[in-house]
C-alpha cells in the first residue's frame, strides 16, 4: 500500500503461480494468458489501497484477476461474448456421476482451453472458482439458464474428448 517494490516483489512471488494458473484456465494460449496475468498485476498494484482486509487477500487478487480475464475475452469479442442459448427442453445436471477415467492434467487443461471461450469461462467460474450459477450470470451478465447451458455444453464436449481417450486406450 505504500508503493514499496519489496512489498510487491513478495506479494508477485507469493501469490503468481496461482494467478497465472487461472489465466491459463481462462485464456486460449500462453501468450494471452502472460498479457492478461501482467495487466491484471498492474491493475492489482494500482487499486491495493481499496483493499479492506475482509476476506482474504487471495480472494480479493483472484476476483480481480477474473474481472480482467472476463473484460479481455468481452474485448475478443465485436459481438456479445454471450450468445443467449438457453433451451428450456434441456434437462441440467448439477453433478454427473462418471466412471473415473485417468487423465493427465496438462492433457485435461489442454482439453479446457480448447472449449469454445463462453463454455470454458463459465465451466472455469463454476467448477475452480466455486461460484454458482446466479453470481455468474450477473457476473457475465448473461441469464442463469445460459449459465447452464454453457456449463453443461462444456461438460459434454471434455466428457466427449475424455470418452475418446478411454477408447483408444482400449483399442491399444
Amino acid at each position: 500500500m505504500k508503493n514499496d517494490r519489496g512489498g510487491q516483489l513478495k506479494i508477485y512471488q507469493l501469490f503468481s503461480p496461482v494467478l497465472y494458473g487461472i489465466c491459463l484456465k481462462y485464456m486460449k494460449n500462453e501468450d494471452d494468458a502472460k498479457d492478461v496475468f501482467q495487466e491484471a498485476f498492474v491493475i492489482v498494484f494500482q487499486k491495493i489501497s481499496q483493499y479492506k482486509f475482509e476476506g482474504s487477500f487471495e480472494g480479493w487478487l483472484k476476483r480481480i484477476f477474473i474481472n480482467k480475464l472476463i473484460e479481455t475475452l468481452n474485448k475478443k469479442k465485436k459481438e456479445s461474448f454471450f450468445l443467449d442459448v438457453f433451451d428450456p427442453d434441456t434437462d441440467f445436471v448439477e453433478e454427473e456421476e462418471l466412471d473415473i477415467i485417468p487423465i493427465e492434467q496438462e492433457k485435461l487443461l489442454e482439453y479446457i482451453r480448447d472449449l469454445p471461450d463462453q463454455y470454458r469461462t463459465v465451466f472455469n467460474l463454476y467448477v475452480f472458482e466455486k461460484m454458482k450459477h446466479k453470481e455468474i450470470a450477473e457476473l457475465l451478465k448473461i441469464s442463469e439458464g445460459t449459465s447452464k447451458s454453457n456449463l453443461n455444453r462444456a461438460k459434454h464436449i471434455l466428457q466427449k474428448r475424455i470418452l475418446s481417450i478411454k477408447k483408444n486406450f482400449k483399442i491399444a
